[in-house]
C-alpha cells in the first residue's frame, strides 16, 4: 500500500474528476467513454446524498427519463428541490453506467436536508427584514459615498454562467452555440482536463465566498465525501459540473476548514423520491442551474450518433408534414448539403444547431419564420414525459390517483389537450368526479372550460401534466391517503367565511364527496344565523344554488341544500333596504354585480315560493328613494326582463329617471345599471331607445363631456353589430319614413364635401 499523504489519504490511488455541463449529450459521451477506460472501483456523481437508496431504481425498466429527484422537507411539502435528468444528462449516464457494471455509486452533494434547512431560514431572514424595512425603511439614508472604495464584487453576469465566460474568451457571442459546437457536437476526445484548467483559471474571477456561501459549503461537503471513499477505494470517478471541478482535482486540502465550515448547519427531516420531468422543464429547476434551450437537439445528437443531421432533417420534415405543410424528399436532401457546407465554412467539425436552423429556415420553411417557430417549439425544444415505476411511488395518495388515473384512462400528457365530459356516462361522472378533486386539493391537472350548448350533462375541461404538480401531490397527501378522503378532509376543515362554505359545499357537489357536506351544512347554518352582512350572504348564495341544481345531474338528494338555501334567501331578503341605502359610487357597483348573481341563482332552486319571494323584494327594493342609481336601473332591468313589469312601465320609469333635476353623471349612472348585461332591449323597444336618444340629445356641452365616460363605459361592453344597429335604429328615427335608397341618397348628399376630399386623396376622379 502506498504512504499515507498529509491529509491521510495513501497515495498512489487514482482520483479522476469528470467535470461536466449538466444535460450535454458531449458530455454523457465523453463520461461513458472515461469510465470504460478507467473502470472505477466508486463513482461518484453531484446530486443529494438522499438520493442514494433511488439508484438501484434504474434497473426497473419503468424508470424513463426524463425524471427528477424531488427532494422535499417531510413536515413542509412546498420547501422542496428538483434535480432534474434526461438520457443525454452525464450524470445519468454515469448512474446508468455504475449500476450496469456492478459498481457503487454514490452522491456527494451537499444534503438537501441543510440546502433546504438553509433556505428555510434565508427565506425566514428575508421576510423579517422586509417586515422591519416596511415600518423604518422611509428613514434610511442614502450612502453618500464618503467611505472606503468597496471591492468590486464576482461578476454576476459569469457567475449565472460560466461558460458564456469562456465563450466569450474564444471571440463567440452565443455560448450555448459555442458549447454545442466544442463539445456537445464533438463524438470523439477528452475534454475533461482542458475544461478543469480553463476552470481554475476563471473560477477567481466568479467566486466570492461572501456572496456564494452555499458553493463553499456544498464543495466543502464533496471534498469530505471524497476523503472518505480515498481511503478505501483505488480507483474513484467524480462527475460534476465542470465548475466544481478545480475544488476537487489533485491533492485535496486539509479537513480541518472543512469540517468546522460543515459544523452545526441546520437540518430539516427530509425525503427524496423519482418524480416524471419533461424536456420543457429542463430548463427550470431548482436543485442546480443547468437550463438548456434545445433539449429535443441535445436529445437527438445523443441518440442518433450515425448520421445526425440526416436524421434530423427528416424528423423536421416528418414535423412539417404532420401540420400539412409540404416537406418532400428533395428538401431534406438539400437542407442535409446546405447544413453540412454551412458547418465547413464555419469551420466546425459537424453541423450544429445554428446551421441545421439556417438550412431548415432557407430550405425546408422556405423563409417562413412561422413555420421555423413550430419546428424550434416540437423540435428543437421538444416535449416528452418520462416515467416513474410504482416502487418508487412513495406516497398512497400518489398511487391511489396513478391506479385511478389508469382505470379512468387518463393519461399523465406533458401536452395541453380538450376533454368534454358527458355526466350523464358513469366513467365520464367519475372523471369529472377525479379532476373536481384534484382541483380541490390544488393539483392543477385540469382546469374547467367553457361548452356549447345549454345543456347541464356537459363539462369542458383542459388537460396538462406539469412536472411540478408532484410538489402538490406531496402537499396534498398530508390531507389524506386516497384522493377522495384527502379531498373531503380539505373540504371540510373550518371556514371563517359564509362564501367559503357555500363554494365548498357546491365543491362537495361536483366532486362527489356527500360525506363532507354534513359538517358543511352545519357550518353554513351556523355561520348563515351569525351573520348580518347582507353582502357576504349574496356573496354565498349563489354557489349554494349552483349546488343543489346540479346535484341532481351528479346523482345526488339536494334536499338538505334545498332546505338551506332557502334559509339563506329569506335572510337576504329580509335585510336587502337597508344593506342598500346610502351606499357610495363603488359600493353600489359590487352590490349591483351580488344581487344580478343572485338573481340568476334564485331560479336554480326551482321553488315558485322562493321565486315569489325574491320578486316581492326586489319590487320593495325599487320602491325605496334613496338607492343608487345604477342599483335602480338594474332592478328596474331585472323586473322587466322577469315579466314583473312591462316594457311601458320600464320605458316611463326610464323617462321620470332622465328628466328630473340630478346631474347628468347619476343619470348615466341609472342608464349604465338599466342597459347592463346587453343591446337587445335598446335595439328592440323604440320607446327606451328614444328616451335615451332625446336626453343625450338634450345635454349640453358639459353635461355630455361629464356623463361621456359612464355612457362610454356601458355602450363599450356591446358587440360591434349590437352598437351598429342602434346607430341605424337612432338614425331611422330621426329620419321616420326613410328607408331605403331614398334616404341613403340624402345621407350621401350631405356628405358631399367629405366625399370630395376622400376622392382627393385617392386620386380619384
Amino acid at each position: 500500500m502506498s504512504e499515507p499523504g498529509s491529509d491521510g489519504v495513501p497515495a498512489g490511488r487514482l482520483t479522476r474528476v469528470l467535470g461536466v455541463r449538466h444535460h450535454g449529450p458531449g458530455s454523457a459521451r465523453t463520461v461513458v467513454a472515461a469510465l470504460e477506460a478507467m473502470h472505477p472501483d466508486v463513482v461518484l456523481v453531484e446530486g443529494p446524498p438522499e438520493a442514494d437508496d433511488l439508484v438501484a431504481l434504474l434497473a426497473d425498466p419503468g424508470l424513463v427519463p426524463p425524471v427528477a429527484v424531488l427532494a422535499h422537507a417531510a413536515e413542509r411539502p412546498s420547501l422542496a428541490a428538483f434535480f432534474p435528468l434526461a438520457v443525454f444528462s452525464p450524470e445519468w449516464q454515469a448512474l446508468r453506467w455504475a449500476v450496469d457494471h456492478g459498481v457503487r455509486v454514490r452522491f456527494l452533494d451537499l444534503p438537501a436536508t441543510h440546502r433546504l434547512a438553509l433556505r428555510a431560514a434565508e427565506e425566514e431572514a428575508r421576510g423579517a427584514e422586509e417586515e422591519a424595512r416596511g415600518g423604518a425603511g422611509q428613514d434610511r439614508q442614502e450612502d453618500d459615498g464618503d467611505g472606503p472604495p468597496a471591492v468590486p464584487p464576482a461578476d454576476p453576469a459569469l457567475r449565472a454562467d460560466p461558460i458564456a465566460a469562456l465563450a466569450r474568451a474564444a471571440g463567440h457571442e452565443d455560448p450555448e452555440r459555442w458549447w454545442d459546437g466544442v463539445v456537445e457536437s464533438r463524438s470523439d476526445g477528452d475534454p475533461f482536463d482542458a475544461l478543469a484548467e480553463a476552470m481554475a483559471e476563471l473560477r477567481p474571477q466568479v467566486l466570492d465566498p461572501q456572496e456564494e456561501p452555499l458553493d463553499a459549503l456544498r464543495e466543502a461537503h464533496m471534498r469530505k465525501v471524497l476523503r472518505a471513499e480515498q481511503r478505501s477505494a483505488q480507483r474513484i470517478a467524480v462527475v460534476c459540473g465542470a465548475f466544481h471541478a478545480p475544488a476537487l482535482a489533485g491533492r485535496l486540502p486539509p479537513a480541518g476548514p472543512d469540517n468546522a465550515l460543515l459544523k452545526g448547519l441546520p437540518r430539516l427531516k427530509c425525503t427524496a423520491t423519482w418524480v416524471p420531468w419533461t424536456h420543457s422543464r429542463l430548463s427550470w429547476d431548482s436543485g442546480y442551474g443547468a437550463g438548456i434551450d434545445s433539449p429535443g437537439w441535445y436529445h437527438h445528437l445523443f441518440t442518433a450518433p450515425d448520421r445526425p443531421v440526416a436524421r434530423w432533417m427528416t424528423r423536421v420534415a416528418g414535423q412539417l408534414r404532420a401540420h400539412d405543410l409540404p416537406a418532400s424528399s428533395a428538401h431534406v436532401i438539400e437542407s442535409v448539403r446546405l447544413a453540412e457546407t454551412l458547418a465547413a465554412l464555419r469551420g466546425r467539425p459537424l453541423a450544429g444547431l445554428e446551421e441545421v436552423l439556417d438550412a431548415v429556415r432557407a430550405v425546408l420553411c422556405e423563409g417562413d419564420e412561422t413555420a421555423v417557430r413550430m419546428v424550434v417549439r416540437e423540435v428543437v425544444v421538444g416535449e416528452a414525459l418520462g416515467s416513474v415505476p410504482e416502487a418508487a411511488v412513495s406516497l398512497p395518495l400518489e398511487a391511489d390517483l396513478r391506479a385511478t388515473a389508469r382505470r379512468l384512462r387518463l393519461r399523465q400528457s406533458p401536452e395541453a389537450r380538450s376533454l368534454v365530459l358527458d355526466l350523464r356516462q358513469d366513467g365520464d361522472l367519475e372523471r369529472s368526479q377525479l379532476l373536481h378533486r384534484l382541483r380541490v386539493l390544488g393539483i392543477g391537472w385540469g382546469t374547467a372550460q367553457p361548452v356549447t350548448g345549454t345543456g347541464t350533462f356537459k363539462e369542458g375541461w383542459a388537460l396538462q401534466w406539469r412536472p411540478e404538480l408532484a410538489v402538490a401531490v406531496v402537499e396534498a397527501s398530508l390531507w389524506g391517503t386516497t384522493v377522495p378522503d384527502a379531498a373531503a378532509a380539505r373540504l371540510a376543515r373550518r371556514h371563517e367565511e359564509l362564501a367559503d362554505v357555500t363554494r365548498a359545499v357546491d365543491d362537495a357537489v361536483t366532486a362527489g364527496l356527500p360525506e363532507a357536506l354534513p359538517g358543511l351544512l352545519a357550518q353554513l347554518d351556523a355561520l348563515s344565523a351569525r351573520t348580518a352582512d347582507i353582502g357576504r350572504l349574496l356573496e354565498a348564495f349563489p354557489p349554494l344554488a349552483r349546488a343543489h341544481r346540479y346535484g341532481s345531474v351528479r346523482s345526488r338528494d339536494a334536499a338538505d341544500l334545498s332546505h338551506v338555501a332557502g334559509a339563506l334567501l329569506v335572510r337576504i331578503c329580509s335585510g336587502l333596504g337597508p344593506a342598500t341605502s346610502g351606499l357610495s359610487d363603488e359600493a353600489a357597483e359590487d352590490v349591483r354585480e351580488q344581487l344580478e348573481a343572485c338573481h340568476h341563482a334564485v331560479p336554480l332552486l326551482r321553488d315558485p315560493a322562493l321565486d315569489e319571494l325574491w320578486a316581492g323584494a326586489l319590487e320593495d327594493l325599487l320602491g325605496r328613494h334613496d338607492l343608487p342609481g345604477v342599483l335602480t336601473g338594474r332592478l328596474v332591468r331585472l323586473l322587466l326582463d322577469a315579466g314583473r313589469i312591462d316594457a311601458e312601465d320600464a320605458a316611463g320609469r326610464l323617462r321620470r329617471a332622465l328628466s328630473r333635476g340630478a346631474p347628468p353623471v347619476q343619470k348615466a349612472h341609472w342608464v349604465e345599471g338599466f342597459l347592463a348585461g346587453g343591446a337587445l332591449l335598446l335595439i328592440h323597444d323604440d320607446r327606451l331607445l328614444g328616451v335615451l336618444d332625446d336626453w343625450v340629445g338634450s345635454l349640453a356641452p358639459q353635461e355630455f363631456v361629464d356623463a361621456l365616460p359612464y355612457l362610454r363605459r356601458t355602450f363599450g361592453a356591446f358587440e360591434p353589430a349590437e352598437k351598429r344597429r342602434i346607430v341605424e335604429a337612432a338614425g331611422h328615427r330621426r329620419t321616420p319614413g326613410r328607408d331605403g335608397p331614398a334616404a341613403e341618397q340624402e345621407l350621401l348628399a350631405g356628405a358631399a364635401d367629405v366625399l370630395a376630399t376622400v376622392r382627393t386623396l385617392l386620386g380619384v376622379p
